[in-house]
């Protein structure tokens, strides 16, 4: 059990913790029980969060008891951030956020067999605490200069804005989350982002006060791109775990296109792979770059964790039929429209010249330049050879009543799209 702690640090996935030579002890001496905490205050999780997951999956192969936790009461108030008050959502939507996190949460922890995982809501206990309890109980064991010198806090106040009690008191409620659970579950070791090194350290600070008891605290690093550039920005924004807000077609593409300095990184901190595989798979970056045989890996096993083995496999059978390697025909509505999301497209209509539609979408330059790329067997509408200059498109031609795929040789595509709803 106390490997796992080994493993983590070879994976990147350890940016420090309170004790490091306790929790080993700690570990050696298990199963612990452990917990992380998820606030809704998005109706997503996003890529930081899958960081956290991954380290909670890493701990409950290990044999220790995973606790995961969705902040229902925290996710009214959010943590501080760096510049600025949050715009405080309703208590409906946070119920409704709070929902849809559960359920993401709960598909990379096991809650079955011998070491089932928890799943809990910090509303439960916090929803019940009265002001006076909060006063009582609560606020006698903290220090106003150790909450004053917090990062973000400390940042906050030397800011025009300045800070709300409302996001101040954001540490004490994430600190009663620790004392409840250690109370409730045992639990004596909280995962987080290193941005939250401060928030994490209230908790501990109040166990021992209230409780006399040592517990520990790990954080993982921000996940950062070779160049120093922030990671985790797709072109349509964050990188969203929900189907809804990012495709898996969209998902998969992101992690294919990691750059050949941060595919073995990325391997090591998002996948599950063997220390073994991964070896070969950075020979395989140096010696045949070309082949992107780290990065098809990397988006594969990111793809199948968030979204399943059936998902990547129908994104992956999309990517070849786009460009001719597999049947189009086959594609379900959804993974084709998001496939073909980001073509270059112009509207279309039955009966329209493919001649139009080829220099309409900017496949080509001009219509003569079409006629030439049939000419010359370089055009394709889903695939299939343009044979001759008139062509037109065909009822038939429209994928799901909406799409034709359109090719001008072997990687330039564009899309004549019928304005159909998919």
């Amino acid at each position: 059990m106390s490997d796992v702690l080994d493993e983590l640090q070879w994976r990147g996935l350890v940016a420090q913790s309170t004790d490091e030579a306790a929790l080993r002890t700690a570990l050696a001496e298990g199963p612990i029980t452990y917990y992380c905490g998820f606030d809704p205050t998005a109706p997503s999780l996003h890529h930081g969060h899958l960081v956290q997951l991954v380290v909670l999956r890493h701990l409950q192969l290990a044999g220790h008891r995973a606790v995961a936790l969705v902040g229902g009461a925290t996710g009214l108030i959010g943590d501080p951030r760096q510049s600025g008050e949050r715009v405080l959502n309703t208590k409906e939507t946070v119920a409704e956020w709070t929902v849809r996190l559960q359920d993401q949460v709960s598909r990379f922890l096991d809650f079955d067999g011998d070491n089932p995982a928890r799943l809990v809501n910090n509303l439960d206990w916090i929803s019940g605490l009265s002001a006076i309890d909060l006063l009582r109980d609560v606020g006698k064991h903290y220090r106003l200069g150790t909450m004053l010198a917090k990062d973000t806090v400390a940042r906050r106040l030397r800011s025009d804005e300045g800070i709300s009690f409302t996001e101040f008191s954001y540490q004490i409620l994430q600190g009663i989350d620790f004392l409840e659970l250690y109370r409730r579950h045992g639990v004596t070791l909280q995962t987080g982002g290193n941005d939250q090194w401060g928030n994490l350290l209230s908790g501990v600070d109040l166990v021992r006060r209230s409780e006399g008891a040592g517990v520990h605290v790990l954080t993982t690093p921000l996940i950062t791109k070779a160049d120093g550039t922030k990671f985790g920005k797709s072109e349509g924004g964050a990188v969203w775990l929900d189907p809804d807000m990012m495709s898996p077609y969209a998902f998969y593409q992101f992690w294919l296109n990691a750059a050949d300095d941060d595919v073995v990184r990325f391997l090591k901190i998002f996948t599950f792979r063997s220390r073994a595989e991964i070896d070969t798979l950075e020979s395989a970056v140096r010696e045949r770059p070309g082949a992107r045989e780290a990065q098809r890996a990397l988006a594969a096993d990111v793809t199948t964790l968030v979204h399943g083995g059936d998902a990547t496999a129908a994104v992956v059978a999309a990517s070849g039929a786009l460009f001719g390697r597999g049947d189009l025909d086959g594609l379900d509505a959804r993974t084709l429209a998001a496939a073909v999301a980001e073509l270059p497209r112009t509207s279309a209509q039955v009966g329209d010249a493919v001649v139009d539609l080829l220099a309409d979408s900017g496949l080509v330059t001009s219509k003569g330049a079409a006629r030439r790329a049939i000419t010359e067997g370089g055009a394709y509408v889903n695939n299939v050879k343009v044979e001759a200059e008139d062509a037109r498109l065909e009822p038939t031609d429209l994928l799901h009543g909406r799409f034709a795929v359109l090719r001008r040789g072997k990687k330039t595509l564009g899309l004549a799209d019928a304005g159909a709803q998919v």
